[in-house]
């Protein structure tokens, strides 16, 4: 059995450390462990890049085109364009904050020997061949070397690697991993920047790259199409309106600007960038800290979340049950006495160890010569009191081995049962050149248990109703963790496994669709299990609060962390539970489905604007009629229509599983009401060709109509109708008519003659009868089109 080694003194530094005269050096050298500059984005640039966005500069051009010919109440759309700028360079100054603080090394204080004097300081102030004190839960500050002593370290959140390695005088320690167990001195090597987790940290914050979720990519997509279209489209248009229709500069860049204006979503990024904030602040409500907003996307369409036993499904506290005797020479006082000697001689550094010292630790506890500290790869730790006594504490499986645990299975599992955790105490001799153990004899099974949390039921009774599978992946003994998951409630409990049988990622690819319940799984195999699980097109969210976690949360969809756990986990999780309560989830998942459905639905009142906007363009380049809106106009449809019914569509409750792709559905919404808009602006220009309406009467028509296409396309989308949505309809309603009365040269609206009221007249009661025809006709298409793909399937 590997001894714990206290040091002597180290080798070739001595006890001292540095002086205080070679740190004053090291720190006017540079040699300091501060961390590095940030390579992300300088505010400057943040703000620039914001500024001078493509789709801005257009704008921008739209503008100065504008402000030539002296239109400049058609620049009321740089209101919108002013909003969606200042969102975005505060979402990407928040984000800024966020990477600048990443780190993987969390321990503000590390230990230090200088002049001879063992101390405390910030681990940002070590300097470079300092003399540190390492044992076990502390994290390594910079890259060492070990001088004296020995410590088992876990690099996993370095490596990728759960393997705990036993690092001996001479070895190299890594900056960010984690002293298990041990106590050592090492000579810090690099530092600051130099650093291995520096380095690693740096790189990561360049190379980091956001996974976008379906809407966010849809709309990139959208955005890069339209970008693509909008040169040529408008330059022709302008050209046509010019040259051939002879209109004025000034009524050709206006129409021009209209046309291009109109292809432009800007108002749905807006819309989608402010109901993602107004939700971020909601979850801030209920103790949920978002550190992505795209991720709350991801969490609304998830269907299987991953979580851990402790702390999820039950309590984090553990409480020692007492203990079943296994070896009858010994009576049940004897054998409190030699676990009570036991935990008493350990470091409690981990939650089993605490929960036995909290019930069994005495001072006059009798002293062992050998220490070997818990290590997950082992599932055990042990106590050597001379050669001829030693005792081991751990899982009965890893202690005994198969064919030893056998005769003993039946008690065990019997107290598993009922969800309790059972352990190990087995006396026994160092193994082979004093590694590891030999014959073990079991001595008792000790109890601990993790009660379930009271509200566990419900809450998993809310994620079974809205169809999302739960994967419990634990550490512990699969038999305790099924009862756990059974008194919580969680469907298909029984079915559980035991991942340390599984040795291939074949395997355990094939188990995650098998299991519901995973025990005894290590670091690297909840990774695998999320990336199996994904493989099968699922959308995996993932709870932890360790560093055992950490690799599984960085490759989860949308990872969560717990407040309460490690450091690192909460820094690269998607989401933050503050309270540490997993209660929370179904308030944060049913806020996500809310945010993101009502965000579809309302997109499609923008899409409306954009895609009769692109057609009637491409055909005012070739028929014989001016492009008949101003953007002025199009602001009063984007305002009435668009803006600020969906802002209120986007705040209220919806709690449906999201399905389908975002852009898709979205636009066999818009549709319908698209093409309603092209028919009746195409129709009136045939009017205004038969009864010679001036262009500014028909202008003003049009703008009107098409905002009442939207406030039908509106009440379609408002579905089911409730009392704010009749409301919001009078409202918009009457500010229309408002407008019209009082405010009409602020949207460019002219007076209309008797002609051209019975042109409006006529037009608005046309208007129901050709969307239902229109939706009709596209229900029909899809229809064929399904049956036509089911077709192609079934052949």
């Amino acid at each position: 059995m590997p001894a714990l080694n206290q040091p002597a003194g180290p080798s070739g530094q001595g006890p001292a450390g540095l002086t205080t005269a070679q740190v004053r050096k090291r720190i006017q050298a540079g040699q300091v462990n501060t961390p590095p500059e940030s390579p992300t984005k300088t505010v400057k640039r943040i703000v620039l890049e914001n500024l001078f966005s493509f789709f801005n500069i257009i704008f921008y051009i739209i503008a100065g085109f504008l402000i030539a010919v002296g239109s400049f109440g058609e620049l009321i759309f740089l209101l919108v364009v002013a909003a969606n700028t200042a969102i975005g360079i505060i979402q990407e100054l928040h984000a800024k904050k966020k990477l600048d603080s990443l780190s993987l090394l969390s321990a503000p204080r590390s230990q230090v020997v200088r002049d001879g004097i063992e101390g405390t300081i910030p681990t940002s102030h070590l300097v470079q061949d300092d003399l540190v004190i390492l044992s076990a839960g502390n994290q390594i500050p910079a890259d060492a070397k070990v001088v004296s002593g020995s410590v088992q370290v876990n690099e996993s959140l370095i490596t990728g690697e759960s393997d705990e390695i036993t690092k001996g005088e001479g070895s190299e320690l890594l900056s960010g991993s984690f002293v298990v167990s041990g106590k050592c001195y090492a000579v810090l090597t690099h530092v600051g920047a130099e650093s291995y987790a520096s380095r690693l940290t740096n790189e990561a914050k360049k190379s980091k790259k956001s996974h976008l979720p379906g809407m966010m990519r849809s709309l990139n997509r959208l955005l890069i199409g339209i970008g693509i279209l909008i040169v040529p489209i408008g330059g022709l248009l302008f050209y046509r309106q010019y040259s051939l229709l002879h209109l004025t500069v000034k009524e050709g860049v206006e129409t021009t600007a209209a046309a291009v204006i109109g292809m432009i979503p800007e108002g749905l990024y807006l819309m989608v960038s402010l109901a993602l904030a107004a939700s971020v602040l909601r979850l801030a409500q209920r103790n949920t800290l978002v550190q992505d907003l795209k991720c709350t996307e991801t969490l609304a369409r998830v269907d299987v979340l991953c979580v851990d036993k402790t702390g999820t499904i039950t309590q984090p506290e553990m409480a020692y049950c007492g203990l079943l005797p296994l070896d009858t020479q010994l009576t049940q006082e004897g054998l409190e006495t030699v676990l009570s000697d036991f935990v008493s001689n350990m470091e409690p550094d981990n939650e089993t160890m605490q929960a036995l010292q909290k019930a069994l630790k005495r001072d006059d506890f009798r002293k062992a010569v050998q220490v070997l500290g818990f290590s997950s790869e082992t599932k055990y730790s042990a106590v050597s009191y001379g050669e001829e006594e030693s005792y081991v504490l751990g899982a009965p499986e890893f202690i005994l081995g198969a064919e030893g645990y056998a005769p003993h299975r039946a008690v065990a599992e019997e107290a598993m049962a009922d969800g309790s955790r059972v352990l190990l105490l087995a006396a026994c001799r160092p193994g082979p050149n004093g590694r590891g153990i030999a014959d073990p004899h079991p001595l008792a099974f000790i109890l601990l248990r993790n009660p379930v949390r009271e509200n566990a039921k419900e809450t998993f009774a809310y994620f079974r109703d809205q169809g999302v599978t739960i994967k419990v992946i634990s550490g512990d003994n699969p038999v305790t963790v099924a009862a756990a998951a059974r008194e919580a409630g969680i469907e298909g409990a029984d079915k559980y496994v035991d991942a340390s049988t599984l040795t291939t990622e074949a395997e355990v690819a094939a188990a995650c669709e098998t299991y519901n319940v995973f025990g005894r799984v290590k670091p690297n195999q909840k990774k695998q299990l999320i990336q199996a699980l994904q493989s099968k097109k699922h959308t995996v969210a993932m709870t932890g609060d360790g560093v055992n976690d950490v690799l599984a949360l960085k490759e989860a969809d949308c990872s969560v962390a717990m407040a309460s756990g490690s450091d690192v986990a909460a820094q690269i999780s998607d989401l933050v539970l503050m309270n540490s309560d997993f209660s929370s989830m179904p308030s944060v998942v049913a806020e996500g489905r809310r945010v993101i459905n009502n965000i579809e639905r309302a997109a499609s009142l923008y899409l409306v604007k954009n895609i009769f906007s692109l057609i009637l363009a491409v055909i005012s380049i070739t028929a014989a009629f001016s492009y008949p809106l101003t953007p002025s106009q199009l602001t009063l449809m984007s305002l009435l229509a668009i803006g600020i019914p969906s802002l209120i569509l986007a705040l209220e409750p919806n709690e449906n599983l999201v399905q389908g792709k975002f852009l898709r559905n979205a636009i066999l919404r818009a549709l319908p009401a698209a093409f309603t808009d092209l028919f009746i602006i195409i129709f009136v220009l045939l009017f205004q060709q038969a009864f010679q309406i001036n262009n500014n009467e028909i202008s003003t028509i049009t703008a009107l109509l098409v905002t009442i296409v939207g406030f039908f396309m509106l009440w379609k989308v408002a579905k089911p109708v409730n009392r704010l949505h009749v409301g919001m309809m009078a409202g918009l309603i009457a500010a229309l008519v408002f407008i019209v009365l009082f405010l009409p040269g602020l949207f460019s609206l002219s007076p209309l003659s008797f002609g051209g009221y019975l042109i409006l007249i006529l037009f608005t009661l046309l208007i129901p009868s050709v969307i239902w025809l229109l939706n009709k006709a596209l229900e029909g298409l899809l229809l064929l089109l399904q049956k036509a793909e089911g077709g192609k399937r079934a052949a």
